[in-house]
């Protein structure tokens, strides 16, 4: 029998709430800016077959894994390794995975903030009109000023976290899932309203076959390793937002038929967002590879040149601003948890000190793109240094160490309390948790830091 104690901090009104609240974390920046421009650069079709694989072996293993232990531990990530480790007879030591959780989730808010300001700024460039009949050089020039201005992206990083506290502040259900709820439908209708844009371009069927015909010749070892590294970053893995998301599912509900609705809703929103912006790329002549300034210079340029780019430059900006919100209110709850339980202060202060904390780190990443720019370590500035490592380091390390603690720390037993799988379903799923995961992972880490 599943664990049927409450977490202070609240929990889900139902299975309903707590899907759309973990694809809400799971679908972010990463499923529209970054899964198109990754799967451009991988020749399209199989890469899309691999990364699909991917999710399927490696995200949704260690994402069953890391909700079941947020349910049963029913805290912060920090105090619920504490005292699951405890429940196991292991080192109290583990807790140290639920502070690298955190830890990830505030660095990692501190430059989506920044980002999710850009997108706030461009609502109202494209609201005004700036990418009409620009060209590229234009384009290029406009972000390329908004970079060189700290006080403009400083007020829309502080507009972006006030808006995200404003949110976690009024706790689970009066915050969180009552934005979610608003949030996700209206990023779905937002992305079908695209995909039905771009099927009047004329290119569609182009974006279409490049994105779901697989040329094989495209893949090599390298390609697979980024398509397994972002199966595992989009699902939220690692960075404590799943735990402490699971720490509030009701005791009856089933840990792995929620996870495949959760998995699939992001895979759906990545590939709805790549049948948005592939024809577009298209109808324009311009580079599916076009890497990270694909949303912020190349379909700008798109939308400026064609009948109807005014409306849906707009609409498109809005859903982007909507996905980070909808991420970031995730990110910033495991710190706010912690606070609460540690140092025994209201929800409300909790959120003002993470949130201020939060904001100051990202006011110094605003300046690492201009004042501060040649202020570097290891050869990196602060946004690139806090992106490397999180995205490189404690998300892997994170998730390798999940699937380590269920499959060889945890009590079989415990586990199986918890999922209530049939036995065939289990054996399957602890396979996977025990031996493919971690090495899988393992692989993804040795990738990502240089080695492999």
């Amino acid at each position: 029998m599943a664990n049927t104690s409450r977490s202070i901090h609240g929990q889900w009104s139902s299975r309903f709430a707590f899907i759309l609240a973990a694809t809400g974390s799971a679908v972010g920046l990463g499923n529209i800016w970054k899964f198109p421009y990754i799967t451009g650069e991988n020749g399209g079709g199989a890469f899309v077959m691999v990364y699909l694989a991917c999710v399927a072996a490696l995200g949704i293993p260690i994402m069953i894994a890391e909700i079941m232990l947020g349910r049963r531990g029913r805290q912060s990530p920090i105090n619920t390794m504490q005292s699951l480790a405890q429940e196991a007879g292991r080192d109290p030591r583990w807790h140290y995975l639920g502070w690298s959780g955190m830890i990830a989730g505030f660095l990692i808010l501190a430059y989506y903030s920044v980002i999710a300001g850009w997108a706030m700024a461009y609502i109202f460039k494209a609201f005004f009109g700036a990418f009409i009949g620009s060209d590229a050089i234009e384009i290029k020039q406009l972000f390329d000023d908004l970079m060189a201005k700290p006080t403009q992206q400083i007020f829309w990083h502080s507009a972006f976290m006030f808006l995200t506290m404003a949110v976690v502040m009024r706790g689970v259900q009066g915050g969180l899932e009552k934005a979610v709820r608003f949030l996700m439908p209206t990023l779905f209708v937002l992305l079908v309203v695209l995909v039905g844009y771009a099927m009047t371009t004329g290119t569609y069927d182009q974006g279409v076959d490049f994105l779901f015909t697989p040329d094989f010749s495209k893949i090599d070892a390298d390609a697979v390793l980024t398509a397994m590294g972002h199966a595992f970053f989009t699902l939220s893995l690692g960075m404590g937002a799943i735990m402490i998301y699971g720490s509030y599912l009701p005791g009856d509900v089933s840990i792995a038929r929620t996870t495949f609705y959760i998995a699939g809703a992001d895979t759906v929103v990545a590939l709805l967002a790549s049948i948005a912006i592939f024809p577009l790329v298209f109808a324009n002549n311009l580079e599916v590879g076009a890497g990270p300034g694909l949303i912020f210079q190349t379909l700008p340029l798109a939308f400026g040149q064609m009948t109807g780019g005014w409306l849906f430059g707009i609409v498109f900006f809005v859903l982007l601003f909507f996905a980070a919100l909808s991420s970031s209110i995730s990110l910033i709850e495991p710190a706010v948890a912690w606070l609460v339980e540690n140092r025994e202060i209201e929800r409300h202060q909790a959120c003002v000190w993470s949130g201020l904390s939060c904001w100051a780190l990202g006011v110094a990443v605003v300046f690492s793109f201009n004042v501060w720019s040649d202020v570097t370590l290891f050869g990196k500035n602060l946004f690139e240094l806090l992106d490397y490592l999180t995205a490189n380091l404690l998300l892997p390390l994170g998730g390798m160490a999940i699937a380590i603690f269920v499959g060889w720390q945890m009590q079989r037993h415990h586990a199986e309390q918890e999922l209530a799988l049939p036995s065939s379903g289990f054996d399957v799923w602890y396979l996977l948790i025990r031996y493919l995961a971690p090495a899988a992972v393992f692989l993804v880490f040795l990738h990502v830091a240089g080695i492999l």
